[in-house]
């Protein structure tokens, strides 16, 4: 036992001369080429993007956005070289093309020319988002591609913060003068809903109104027919009087007759009427006193006894009969005295120059009472045209206030549609108004602007955060360097010793008298390697003395896996099985992208995996979170360093009989 744990001559062998002690030297710094170096060198290139070379091309000719001019492009242009996040070279469109293709510029930036009027357009009819052209070239770098992808995200997401806001700021000053219009159209709608309502009661005034008068209209159209009647037989009847008195007038008038002359006539007339009256009185006073004294007389006869005295009063009845009946009686006097006082009218008027009588004997002497006759003829016509045409109009109007009636009573019912719809528009305009928010000032609006151009902020937090590339990768690289020391560490140091072997020692004290020597080299490596990183690299480590633990059973675990393969296929074959299986390694490990967007083969392969094993374990002792994949991980390596030791050990005891292919190895390398 004490056999195999002695380092032996392996490394006895290497303690003389300058050239094996190099050889030593060399092999314990060789994994630093592919832990300490690749981490320094890739440790953190995304702090070094401001050194790639970028065209940038700005054709913006600028637009005009409320009334303000604006140069959205020059913003980005101004943005973008301050910001100092890229090598910015601005240039025109054929540099930046002939630079692409030629290696000179990584990526190309164009703000095109419709830039500015495409942000402005958000205040119109047709609004659409600005662009920016981003172009690559892959036969440049395909990383570096990928690198200005990433930067064009971030120049988006940039480029959305400054002109998102402005953009959106526009439309908030749009808004807020929509807003004031609102206002005024929620006035306005009050008031329309106001003198709605007085007009519908103006409407329905004016409904009852129609009615009345369609009603009067249609009284007045019965009265003008009526009138129209009258004056028609009015007419007929002056037109047939008119021709005979017009008639009669020409005679008189041809017949030299004047009748202002009978002035005097009439007044004779009068007196002489006077004189019969009072004649007719005496008369008449006569006769009744003859009557009395004769009914006197024949009173007294009857009463007389004598028969013949009796019979004279009944001979005398006749006479007395006749005074009662004949001769001027009252009614003859009263017709004398009505004559009496008729011819004093007439003569009163005939003798008044002023009278209408003498007026119109005057006429009738001149003619012109014939003239008048006509005037009157005439006018009687144009009376009864004017009641027919009256009648007509009436009839037209009457019919027409029916339909005014009609659609007064429409309108009537109409308005308090009206009112409510006005009520319901002022009352939604009124709603709008308090929905508009109030954006306050300026900065209060740019800062509602901000919110509502990014209204997702963005918060992420990073559980076990790597601080650089480097540092996230350093998981995957130690492992794949400490594999590459191993195979270096087994190309100077035999896997199995000959001399243990041909003398008989244990399969397992055999193993072992090569195995430590090795690790001693292999512990100097991940001492050396540790160091590096953590101090001139600057890796550090959330449990470094775990993390150094780990790494050194991570190569205990790859040295006696590769001895394993040098002791059952030979060292030659051995040695490309290891380099074989140290590429399925790399691809299986999910070191450089996550497993599960690798190929199927390689996530099958993933769980059988020593280095996915060593990636896993050596994450969170660097950066932190260790959980129970830790201790599967530091299982899984020791189980595969026994194994692999085990395994070696029944090789060691399979060679004790040398073969053809032992002596004579069919290859070497």
């Amino acid at each position: 036992m004490l056999a195999g744990m002695s380092l032996g001559t392996e490394l006895k062998r290497y303690s003389k001369g300058a050239m094996p002690r190099i050889a030593i030297v060399t092999v314990i710094l060789m994994p630093l080429l592919y832990g300490a170096m690749y981490l320094w060198v890739f440790w953190n290139p995304f702090d070094e993007v401001a050194k790639v070379p970028v065209a940038l091309v700005n054709e913006d000719v600028g637009a005009s956005a409320q009334g303000e001019s604006l140069n959205a492009g020059e913003q980005v242009e101004t943005e973008l070289v301050a910001s100092g996040k890229l090598g910015v070279h601005v240039t025109d469109a054929a540099d930046a093309a002939d630079g692409l293709a030629h290696g000179r510029y990584y990526f190309t930036i164009t703000i095109p020319k419709d830039f500015s009027a495409s942000i402005a357009s958000a205040t119109t009819k047709d609004p659409h988002k600005a662009k920016v052209d981003f172009q690559f070239n892959d036969a440049n770098s395909y990383l570096a591609g990928v690198i200005g992808q990433n930067a064009a995200a971030q120049v988006t997401a940039t480029l959305n913060d400054k002109i998102g806001q402005q953009a959106v700021d526009q439309v908030l000053v749009g808004l807020t003068s929509a807003g004031a219009g609102l206002t005024k159209a929620a006035d306005g709608a009050d008031q329309l809903a106001a003198g709605l309502a007085t007009a519908d009661d103006g409407a329905q005034q004016l409904s009852d109104g129609a009615t009345e008068l369609a009603t009067n209209m249609v009284t007045a159209r019965d009265g003008s027919a009526r009138l129209a009647d009258g004056a028609s037989q009015l007419a007929a009847g002056i037109n047939s009087a008119a021709g005979p008195l017009t008639s009669t007038l020409r005679q008189v008038a041809d017949s030299g007759i004047k009748p202002t002359r009978y002035v005097a006539d009439a007044a004779r007339l009068t007196r002489d009427a006077s004189t019969v009256l009072d004649a007719v009185g005496q008369v008449g006073a006569g006769q009744s006193q003859a009557e009395q004294a004769l009914s006197g007389v024949m009173t007294q006869l009857r009463s007389s006894r004598d028969p013949a005295a009796r019979a004279l009063a009944n001979s005398l009845k006749p006479v007395q009969t006749f005074l009662r009946t004949q001769g001027v009686d009252r009614a003859t006097t009263q017709r004398v005295n009505d004559l009496s006082e008729q011819s004093r009218a007439l003569s009163q008027q005939l003798g008044d120059k002023d009278s209408g009588l003498v007026g119109m004997l005057a006429m009738l002497e001149n003619g012109q009472l014939a003239g008048k006759l006509g005037q009157l003829t005439d006018g009687a016509n144009q009376l009864a045209d004017g009641s027919a045409a009256l009648n007509s109009g009436l009839i037209q109007l009457t019919d027409g206030s029916q339909r005014l009636a009609a659609g007064a009573r429409q309108l009537a019912d109409g308005t308090p549609k009206l009112v409510a719809g006005a009520d319901q528009l002022a009352a939604g305009l009124g709603d709008g108004v308090k929905q508009i928010p109030d954006f306050g000032d300026q900065t209060q609006r740019q800062k509602t602007a901000s919110n509502l151009s990014q209204p997702v902020a963005l918060t992420q937090y990073t559980h076990n955060k790597a601080p650089t590339f480097g540092a996230g990768f350093a998981p995957f690289f130690l492992p794949l360097a400490m594999f590459i020391g191993t195979i270096i560490i087994w190309m100077m140091i035999k896997p199995l010793q000959v001399r243990p072997i041909v003398g008989g020692l244990g399969g397992l004290r055999t193993v072992l008298a090569s195995y430590w020597p090795a690790v001693l080299i292999a512990v100097a490596q991940v001492i050396v390697m540790f160091v590096v990183a953590h101090f001139a690299v600057g890796l550090d480590p959330a449990h470094p003395i775990g993390m150094i633990g780990f790494m050194l059973l991570v190569s205990g675990a790859f040295l006696a896996l590769i001895q394993m393969f040098n002791s059952v296929l030979g060292v030659a074959v051995g040695r490309v099985v290891s380099l074989a299986f140290l590429m399925v390694q790399i691809v299986a490990s999910g070191g450089i992208y996550p497993v599960e967007t690798t190929a199927k083969p390689a996530q099958v392969l993933h769980p059988f995996d020593p280095m996915g094993y060593a990636v896993t374990g050596m994450r969170q002792l660097i950066s932190g979170g260790v959980d129970h994949r830790l201790g599967i991980s530091v299982a899984v390596l020791a189980g595969v360093m026994v194994g692999a030791l085990a395994i070696s050990s029944w090789a060691a005891r399979r060679n004790r009989q040398y073969t053809m292919e032992q002596l004579y190895p069919p290859i070497q390398v």
